[in-house]
């Protein structure tokens, strides 16, 4: 299978499908990844956080880590993409050229401006693609729920995506870890749930069995 994963920066496919890209990898499945922006960003009084230069080496590392085949990244600054046609025609192109089987994309309920967006042009885009997973890749509050009811044994890949998040040092540097110790916790939780170690969930958009 020719798997996309379609991310708002660098660092969001990692969060939120870390494990099962790299799971896909192992099995023999093609892995692509699509990041729509260039990812640097400044704080509220205009001071860099992260230049896009450092979040754009990370993301080639943990790329490396999770058996990524290619990364394509699109030129949108972060915290402006919208829901517009040069959007959609930049993933419909991926998805028709690399011929597309399955996408990962945020989920739809995000309230993060850049991941609401990429995920409406994930839906609009993806049509055609007969299987959809939807991700969530941070730990904001929405005013609706998601409904996880997709795992994912990543058992045998928590170490991967560990590595893959860790990889992005500059954010490590910010957020002082919390990253990997909240989403270790949403994967044993998850895989509680089906009786396993580690697992990923998503939210079904429509899933055609062949």
């Amino acid at each position: 299978m020719n798997i996309l994963a379609i991310g708002a920066h660098f660092d969001d496919v990692e969060l939120g499908c870390g494990g099962a890209l790299a799971r896909h990898a192992a099995n023999g499945d093609t892995v692509y990844v699509y990041v729509a922006t260039v990812s640097g960003f400044s704080n509220q009084y205009d001071q860099s956080v992260r230049s896009s230069q450092v979040a754009r080496a990370e993301a080639d590392a943990a790329m490396e880590i999770l058996g990524v085949h290619k990364m394509f990244c699109g030129e949108f600054k972060t915290l402006q993409i919208e829901f517009v046609d040069p959007l959609n025609i930049e993933i419909l192109k991926l998805v028709q050229d690399l011929k597309i089987d399955m996408v990962y994309t945020h989920w739809v309920g995000d309230i993060h401006h850049d991941h609401l967006a990429l995920s409406r042009a994930s839906l609009h885009s993806c049509r055609h693609v007969p299987r959809l997973l939807m991700y969530r890749s941070n730990w904001y509050h929405s005013t609706v729920d998601f409904r996880g009811n997709f795992y994912v044994d990543i058992t045998a890949h928590w170490d991967q995506k560990e590595k893959a998040i860790l990889a992005h040092e500059s954010e490590m540097e910010r957020t002082g870890r919390k990253w990997v110790s909240f989403f270790r916790n949403e994967a044993e939780n998850a895989g509680q749930r089906i009786g396993v170690k580690f697992a990923e969930v998503f939210e079904v958009v429509k899933w055609l069995q062949p």
